[in-house]
Formats: structure tokens, sequence, C-alpha cells
């Protein structure tokens, strides 16, 4: 999801959405990707005039693209990399930032965790799969891609905060989903999120993604029979409880999640006593669809 407000860097982005022609475009790639040939053929117009709307679809940061060998030649495959986007107006409210905070997947600080199991950088597997040992490899820290049958993994952030500062609200995004033996459309799995030692709520996973695809920034080298990619999901909590994509999760405020800690703790579990025990695998930047690494936005207002 795209949250763009009243300032001039997000003045690409409505110049994108202000055209008939660039909103047929994102309707044509929603569900699967097409070069521009294909696109133009389908809106009847020449490839020049598309490739124009799409350089503005572009820089407005609605698609994506990526480049294949196919039949001899190069082709440019285009694709929507958002499906939706919140516009916040001017409000005259207090003097509101935002600071962004980024934790690589292969970051975690503690683990418990069960077959099936396993992690992999951007070039290569880390150590065998199924043995938990290899979750202490050394090379883990640079893990973009990590899964699990249940158990948890745990990651720690610094408290950036000042002392006359507050958060009125905090966000994390991340790239998620289940883990099944291969690939499965349906293999719920219950996701139970904390932070800071406190249950903010628990999410369904649907599937473990990637029978009609490979994930858009997985690796090409890659297995093709597991782990492709998986949903981006953002948590918000703030004065009125806990959301995931807007949906309330729970009741839990942000005054209630121990902002003031030195170190704040982000934990991911599927309970051994879940109703869905479907496994979780965690996507990072270069794996997945969304190339991006847990991210944690903090909403601050100056006291």
């Amino acid at each position: 999801m795209i949250k763009a407000n009243g300032e001039l860097q997000f003045m690409p982005l409505y110049e994108a959405l202000a055209s008939e022609v660039r909103w047929r475009i994102m309707d044509l790639i929603a569900d699967r990707e097409m070069n521009v040939k294909d696109i133009a053929a389908a809106l009847e117009l020449s490839p020049s005039i598309v490739t124009m709307h799409i350089r503005k679809l572009e820089q407005a940061e609605l698609i994506g693209s990526r480049r294949i060998r196919l039949n001899g030649g190069t082709h440019k495959l285009c694709f929507l990399k958002e499906k939706n986007i919140e516009i916040e107006l001017p409000t005259a409210s207090r003097n509101a930032r935002i600071r962004e905070q980024t934790i690589s997947v292969g970051h975690y600080t503690a683990f418990e965790i069960h077959p099936t199991c396993g992690l992999g950088t951007r070039e290569k597997e880390i150590g065998i799969w199924d043995d938990p040992r290899y979750f202490l490899d050394p090379e883990r820290v640079h893990a973009a891609i990590l899964w699990f049958g249940k158990g948890y993994v745990e990651y720690k952030t610094p408290n950036y905060l000042l002392f006359d500062q507050t958060a009125d609200a905090i966000e994390i995004s991340m790239e998620i989903a289940s883990e099944a033996p291969g690939l499965r459309d349906h293999w719920p799995s219950d996701i139970r999120f904390d932070f800071n030692g406190i249950s903010l709520g628990t999410w369904t996973s649907p599937a473990d993604f990637g029978r009609a695809a490979r994930g858009r920034f997985t690796p090409e080298w890659w297995h093709r029979n597991v782990n492709q990619y998986g949903l981006l999901k953002t948590i918000r909590i703030d004065a009125t409880g806990t959301f995931i994509d807007g949906e309330r999760m729970s009741d839990v405020t942000v005054s209630e999640i121990k902002l003031r800690e030195p170190f704040w703790t982000l934990r991911f579990t599927v309970d051994e006593d879940a109703v869905n025990i479907g496994g979780l695998t965690l996507y990072g930047s270069g794996f997945g669809n969304h190339d991006q690494d847990i991210v944690i936005r903090v909403h601050l207002c100056d006291k």
C-alpha cells in the first residue's frame, strides 16, 4: 500500500493517476505480467505512446518491470506493484513526522523453530534444509528468506525515540506467507505477532504461494517448487487498537506496547497449539514480490 500526503514528493503519483490510459494499463497487468508490445496491442495504441505512460507509472512506483530472455531476445515485462493507495489530505494536526527503521530477515536475535525449515541468501542456500542448527550459521545475517514449520523467530531494534518525543502510531510491514512442503494454494497458518512481549494478535495466512508464478524478485537460481512469494502485510498500532491492513486484530493500543524500552522486540510465532499449524515464511529484499525487508515506521509527534 502507498500512503501519500500533500507533500511535493508525491506529485509523480498524482500525475500518474490522472490518465485514463494509465488506469487501463494497470488494469491489464493487475493479474499477469505483460510486455509493452502486448499492452499496446490490447489498447490499440503505438508502443512509443505506451512506453511513455509506463515510464510515468514507474516513476510513481505504481508498476515495476523485469527483463527476461525469451526466444533469443530480451523482453521487458511490466507488473503492478501496488494494490492500494491511501491519500492523506493536509490537516491542522501537530507536527507529525515518520521515521523508518528496517530489519533484514537474517538479523534475528532469538529463535526456536522446527522443520520444515531453512534459509537462503540472494546467492545461495545456507546449510542443509530442515536442520535447525543452521539458523545459527554465521551466514544467517545475510539471509533474505527463511521458513519454518512451527516455533518463533525474534528481532530486536534500537529505540531511537528522544526524551521529548512520543509516537502516535507504530506500523510494521513485511512480506509473509505459510510454509508447506513444496507449494500449496490452500495451506492456512495462524501467525501470531508480538511487540515488546505484548501479543498484538493473530493473522491466518492462506497459503504458501508460488504454484502459478515465480516471485517477481526471487532469484532465477532459486528452486521453482518451493517458497516463491508472500503477501505484504502492514500492522498498525495506534490509540484505537491494532489493525492489519485496516482490519482490527486486537484492542492493544500504542500506549500499551512499552515504547520506552531501550530496545524494541518483534516476534513472529506459529504456536504448536494453533488451530492452523501451517508454518511461516519471511521474504526480505531480493526475494518475493515486494523487494523489502521488515520495515518499522514510527509516527512521531513532539510533545
